[in-house]
């Protein structure tokens, strides 16, 4: 399996066949490079390495992406921790601890994100 292969495979895993599926259908010549640098490089090799597992690298990527106010992408690594095993809980401390370092406005709009995640799921009430 190359790279390409892997990458394509774990982002399957980690935020479903329907993503990945809805992905495919946006692919067009112009996007197509940065869509499997993505696949190759941010998955095929850095989330198929060993060292940290799966839960603990969502863990960090719902930190970074509320520091840098990226409500899309974090969306998609809310549900992709809850996949990885992120309880609920874990998820708001992680998010309470990102208002204390990233402030309260990332933080905020973070718990946002994650409230609408939550519900959708059914595990909010």
């Amino acid at each position: 399996m190359t790279t390409l292969e892997d990458g394509r495979r774990i982002l399957a895993e980690l935020m479903g066949a329907d993503y990945v599926a809805t992905k495919d259908k946006k692919r067009n010549s112009f996007n197509e490079a940065i869509q499997e640098y993505s696949e190759e490089v941010c998955f095929g090799r850095t989330w198929a390495r060993d060292g940290i597992d799966r839960k603990q690298r969502s863990i960090i990527n719902i930190a970074m992406l509320t520091a840098l106010n990226r409500p899309n992408q974090l969306r998609h690594h809310i549900e992709g921790a809850l996949t990885n095993g992120c309880t609920v809980a874990e998820l708001k401390e992680i998010l309470l601890q990102t208002a204390v370092y990233c402030g309260l406005p990332a933080a905020g709009e973070a718990f946002r994100i994650a409230e609408e995640v939550l519900r959708e799921r059914g595990l909010l009430d």
